[in-house]
């Protein structure tokens, strides 16, 4: 699986935490206002990218990298709000 930008390990947990889970809608809604705007932020990447490999012939480094850890973040982001993992994912693209 090397050279995929993107991975998921899930592994079963026995016990997860009540509390969290208890609050967990409510812990991912800045989650999901941020990744709101940066959404939109990577369809505008995307549309820029698209033109770029039109005329240059390459996807760009700084897009390629913005649009994968948009797609990391949101997919952390879904994990959680999904129950597969107590881990609260960090406000990060990386």
């Amino acid at each position: 699986m090397e050279g995929y930008p993107i991975t998921i390990n899930v592994e079963y947990k026995d016990r997860l935490s009540r509390l969290t889970t208890f609050f967990r809608f409510f812990m991912t809604i800045p989650q999901y206002i941020v990744l709101y705007f940066l959404g939109i932020a990577a369809g505008v990447v995307v549309f820029i990218s698209w033109w770029a490999i039109l005329f240059i012939g390459r996807y760009p480094k700084w897009a390629f990298d913005f649009v994968s850890g948009y797609f990391r973040w949101s997919v952390r982001v879904n994990g959680y709000s999904l129950l597969l993992t107590d881990k609260y994912p960090p406000f990060s693209l990386d």
